[in-house]
């Protein structure tokens, strides 16, 4: 079998693919024309390059610009046999542009412990200069290849440039695996001030990261003012719905996801006769009942309600800060909308990337796919958030000049706006 580096393409299977993501795109996308109205202008301007693409390689990029004209998440193309990955999956990390002294460059933002650019003695704030000896300067990304070490040159925190050897993938039997960063942190800040970090809700129901979750809460102790800082945070599974739950005592409905070729005209009415998900299970040993429970619902396509899991009264509830920036998004912008809605937490920091709606990918020729939104999120209480960037209600921009000072404007802001409530009663 040809590897997606040797493979060669025609002019005839090019042109093939092509008309095969653009049957796809109107048969299970959400009509790209409203998205974009000059889309078909932007397929015949694309077309040519992508026809004449002179490799595997350039063929891909050429189709990923087209569908970059679509400016909508969760939407990709790709080969199977991709041994590459995106910087943020990669490293574990998230990163801006802006002009520094070196020109513009990308200025690492969220660097979570224990993933790849941490390992490498990463930080935030340091900016990136090259990658395998190649220029990076934005808007270009950077792509690293898995199973291969790649050098990255940076400027440290310290002003000095420096050369770290990157490792984003371990083998695993035949595969290889991203490796996975500290999923929870937790911490005291101060007197009855607790600090949780989620860096993503990996897999589908999430039972790990959520014992993870309650087992930091645990040992925090009774503290009675709490930050959550979901900062870098791109989202994942439900998972995400033991942090809601944290936010209330009571049992409360979330959200549900819906395909917009089964929305019902009277949704408000029937949204109440969904099934509810309220409970993730303490041990994977237990998935299969919640596969026996809701495979109904799924084989007809109803969507399934996320609902708190009532888990009782909190010291910290009504003192909680939820730290955010440009980088939370998908599932942990369910947390920020569902706190929004509620009236649960003050949320801190940047408003959100705005990127939440759910995703599949189909075959469209000579092992490549198309990866494409099926479904949006709806809140409880109607709102549709891909698009739609959720504001705080305090704004504290990232100042990558202080975090090169070890300072955290974000973190020191949320801190001091619990301060006041730090002689509440601890039960």
């Amino acid at each position: 079998m040809k590897s997606e580096a040797t493979m060669q393409l025609s002019l005839k299977d090019r042109h093939a693919i092509l008309e095969n993501v653009l049957v796809a795109l109107h048969k299970r996308f959400y009509a790209p024309e409203k998205l974009n109205p000059d889309w078909q202008a932007a397929v015949e301007r694309h077309r040519p390059v992508i026809e004449t693409a002179a490799s595997a390689d350039t063929f891909e990029a050429a189709m990923s610009n087209l569908l970059s004209e679509l400016h909508t998440s969760h939407l990709g193309f790709f080969h199977k046999g991709a041994r590459r990955a995106s910087s943020r999956a990669a490293l574990s990390a998230t990163y801006l542009a802006d002009d520094t002294p070196y020109g513009k460059r990308w200025i690492f933002q969220d660097v979570h412990a224990g993933g790849a650019a941490a390992l490498a003695g990463i930080q935030s704030g340091n900016i990136l200069l090259t990658v395998n000896g190649r220029d990076i300067v934005p808007p270009d990304h950077p792509v690293f290849p898995m199973g291969e070490q790649a050098i990255v040159e940076i400027v440290h925190n310290d002003d000095k440039q420096r050369t770290v050897a990157l490792n984003v993938a371990r083998p695993k039997g035949k595969k290889l695996l991203y490796i996975e960063p500290t999923l929870v942190e937790a911490r005291h800040l101060e007197d009855s001030l607790g600090y949780l970090k989620i860096a993503m809700f990996p897999g589908m129901v999430g039972v790990e990261v959520a014992n993870q979750i309650s087992s930091a809460i645990e040992k925090l102790g009774p503290v009675n003012r709490l930050i959550i800082d979901l900062r870098g945070n791109t989202g994942g599974g439900i998972g995400a719905l033991r942090v809601m739950s944290l936010l209330t005592p009571d049992r409360i409905p979330v959200g549900f996801a819906l395909d917009k070729r089964h929305m019902p005209v009277d949704l408000e009415a029937k949204k109440l006769a969904y099934p509810r998900f309220s409970r993730i299970p303490s041990s994977t040993r237990n998935l299969w009942r919640l596969a026996l429970r809701f495979a109904p619902a799924m084989l007809a396509k109803k969507p399934i309600v996320l609902q708190t899991e009532g888990l009782g009264a909190k010291p910290f509830h009504g003192n909680i800060v939820l730290l955010v920036n440009r980088h939370t998004a998908s599932a942990a912008e369910m947390i920020v909308a569902f706190a929004r809605e509620n009236n649960l937490a003050t949320i801190l920091g940047e408003k959100t990337a705005g990127r939440l709606l759910s995703a599949n990918s189909v075959k469209v020729g000579h092992g490549f796919r198309l990866a494409l939104p099926t479904g949006a999120y709806y809140t409880w209480m109607g709102s549709i958030l891909e698009g739609a960037a959720i504001e705080p209600d305090r704004e504290v921009n990232f100042d990558w000049s202080q975090r090169r000072l070890e300072i955290d404007d974000q973190l020191e802001s949320a801190i001091e706006s619990l301060r006041g409530q730090r002689n509440a009663t601890v039960p």
